[in-house]
């Protein structure tokens, strides 16, 4: 996804192998990428370091690029007064992080394009968002802010400098204050942030609040806990309600699959379009966890519907996933996705080209209304559902599902011929863990071996190609090229993904991976009890050296890791790797108190630790009838708390003996399959009855 053809110049980005870098290739601005290069030579001409930050499918950042960074008037104040580093902030976190903290701490708000201005030492003393070419409904104009930031450089260095050794330091102390307040957390947080959810539901449209609505997905995991563990069916419905109502909502492309980033409304009608990887994997394990929950079929659709799509068309040669597809094509927001009443009929014809029309909301005036949008189109969705809208038609709920599916294919078919959106094709090993993890948990949801499949396939791609010889894991593949050091995310979202890969397998081999992988993660990034950095002890030296707690559009890299290391423990038997999650826990106790509904995720990972939660070994061959009918009942009721291990015969049961030596005596009984349930260090008699064992098990 480049314009490298769009300008016969060339600056310094030409050989990096990010596509949001090399959109910017052709730019009249003389971007040096992310490095020592281009601070050395702002301090050697002295001038300060223009920092710009954003990513591949950013709809803002494409609008600042057309309006300045194409523009030679502003490239001729960047370049001459500037030295302008461009940084793709999917490819470098590290850097975006320490940034976007900056920006939010002196103007209370961030985003991307995130604008940075600094001194060459990596000082940052100015922070922004997008800005036009020139003032705009009373947003400056990049021009002015260019001319006075360099006037100010230059006459009042001193004042610059001292502001920004105070932000410097500023970003440091937050950092060490990861270390304050470590204790065990209150599990009055859970029932805390149920209120506050539960104050702020839109029963009417699900969600919680007014407009932008996000989808934030571990939300959502975090109800279905709090409902399970306080039997408060209001916790349930919530979750249930909103991905009801976001499956049905424009937010959902209708008929690619998948969500959109977020809705620009409170109705999930009018979304921002771009598609990024992170968001199908989390809903997708939101979406089969509430099947698993509550049994209801529509869920289990919306899962095939977003891994139909990341398969389809997010999935590489290689069997790893893209990171995102762009908003725009054509030069506009949502143009690929949205819809006038004439061609629907054109392609379905009268009849059902109208039904499709009512049932969809697609319309003459259309309801797309956002400056820029294509004037007279609509986004498809769903106002009501099929047995409502059946019954006020007057039709079979069937024959309308039918015709409703066929008009979908159809009008699919057509959109492929339209000109797609850009699709930033780099592979990022945490949101592919994420996708792993995704995939994995759903293979069992929904019993279907085909997404395990895809999901080893992506696990073998990353252990291969993803790590240095070494054995380091890497954060970044494109065109060939395995880079940048992994950071926690990247470490914990693949254990995470190997984990599920394990409980959908029971290939001993993944178990074995996730142990070295976090064990690497706590060598890299452990710093004291409990601290997990961002960055590991290898990383290139920034300002400070962060720690990631607040769980945003995905999950922070703490809050997985916590969950991860108690999973293990309980796996292996490893009082060590559960003092290492119960640390995690102790120190993000304040960042729980000061706001438990910023860390969701983490919720998540202490309501395991609360516990009861039992470790269920099955021993016995998997290809026999026996094994299959234990596995069946203790799959059968989501127990998020429980972990299940199989114990076959043969090599993979000794290495699973190994990695778990509290399995290496549990065997079948009498030639027939055995579980065993252990719960507090103490294990059950082992049964070989399967209405037994979910008596054992209960619900």
């Amino acid at each position: 996804m480049t314009r490298e053809g769009a300008s016969a110049h060339r600056n310094r980005l030409v050989g990096e192998k990010s596509p949001y870098l090399l959109q910017h290739v052709g730019n009249p601005v003389d971007w040096h990428p992310w490095g020592d290069e281009a601070f050395e030579r702002a301090r050697r001409e002295d001038k300060p370091v223009f920092l710009s930050i954003g990513y591949a499918t950013c709809h803002w950042c494409h609008v600042m690029e057309r309006e300045s960074f194409e523009d030679v008037e502003v490239a001729a104040v960047l370049n001459e007064r500037f030295v302008s580093v461009k940084v793709d902030r999917e490819e470098r976190p590290d850097v975006d992080h320490i940034y976007m903290s900056v920006c939010l701490s002196m103007n209370g708000q961030g985003g991307w394009p995130l604008t940075i201005v600094m001194t060459p030492d990596g000082k940052p003393f100015f922070a922004g968002t997008y800005f036009p070419k020139h003032a705009l409904h009373g947003r400056p104009g990049l021009i002015d802010l260019l001319q006075q930031i360099d006037r100010v450089w230059r006459e009042d260095r001193a004042r610059v400098l001292a502001s920004s050794e105070e932000i410097a330091r500023f970003v440091r102390e937050q950092a060490e204050r990861a270390g304050d307040a470590v204790r065990e957390p209150d599990p009055g947080a859970l029932e805390a942030a149920f209120r506050q959810y539960e104050a702020g539901f839109d029963a009417r449209r699900g969600g919680f609040g007014n407009a932008p609505k996000f989808p934030s997905p571990h939300i959502l995991s975090f109800l279905l806990r709090w409902g399970r563990r306080s039997g408060d069916g209001r916790a349930t419905s919530m979750a249930e309600a909103t991905l009801s109502a976001m499956a049905s909502g424009g937010i959902h492309d209708h008929l690619g699959g998948g969500f959109h980033r977020y809705s620009t409304d409170a109705e999930w009608l009018v979304p921002h379009f771009e598609k990024m990887l992170y968001d199908q994997a989390m809903l997708a394990i939101a979406y089969a966890e509430v099947f698993q929950a509550t049994g209801g079929e529509g869920h289990a659709a919306a899962v095939r519907d977003i891994l139909g799509y990341v398969l389809r068309d997010m999935t590489s040669p290689e069997g790893a996933f893209f990171c995102a597809e762009d908003a725009d094509s054509e030069g506009l927001e949502g143009k690929f996705y949205v819809w006038r009443p004439e061609e629907i009929l054109s392609v379905l014809g009268p009849q059902d080209g109208a039904l499709f029309c009512r049932f969809y909301d697609v319309t003459d005036g259309g309801n797309f209304h956002e400056p820029h949008a294509p004037q007279g189109h609509s986004i498809l969705h769903a106002q009501r559902g099929i047995e409502a809208f059946s019954r006020a038609e007057v039709l079979d709920p069937a024959l309308v599902a039918s015709r409703l599916a066929a008009g979908r294919g159809r009008l699919f078919a057509v959109r492929e011929r339209r000109v797609h959106p850009g699709k930033d094709d780099k592979i990022l090993t945490d949101w592919n863990g994420l996708t792993i993890a995704a995939l994995a948990k759903c293979a069992v949801a929904l019993d279907e071996p085909r997404y395990a499949a895809s999901a080893s396939r992506a696990a073998d791609f990353l252990l291969s190609r993803m790590q240095t010889p070494q054995g380091r894991l890497l954060h970044r593949f494109r065109d060939g090229d395995a880079a940048i050091p992994g950071n926690l995310d990247d470490h914990a979202f693949l254990v995470w993904g190997l984990l599920e890969l394990y409980g959908a397998t029971f290939d001993p081999r993944w178990l074995a991976e996730a142990l070295r992988i976090n064990a690497d993660m706590l060598r890299l990034f452990r710093g004291e009890p409990g601290i997990l950095y961002f960055t590991g002890t290898d990383a290139q030296g920034l300002i400070a050296r962060t720690r990631e707690t607040y769980d945003g559009a995905h999950p922070s890299g703490n809050s997985v890791a916590a969950l991860n290391l108690l999973r293990l423990a309980r796996l292996t038997a490893d009082a060590a790797l559960e003092t290492e999650g119960r640390a995690v826990l102790a120190a993000s106790a304040s960042d729980l108190e000061r706001s438990a509904t910023g860390h969701t995720q983490m919720l998540v990972a202490f309501d395991f630790a609360l516990g009861p939660s039992r470790e269920i070994v099955i021993a016995g061959d998997p290809s026999r009838s026996d094994t299959q009918a234990l596995l069946r009942v203790a799959r059968s009721v989501w127990r998020p708390n429980d972990v299940l291990l199989l114990r076959p015969p043969g090599e993979a049961g000794d290495l699973l003996a190994r990695l778990a030596p509290f399995t290496a005596g549990q065997g079948p009984i009498g030639g027939k399959a055995a579980a065993y349930v252990c719960e507090n260090y103490a294990c059950q008699a082992p049964v070989a009855d399967p209405a037994e064992l979910g008596r054992m098990l209960g619900p």
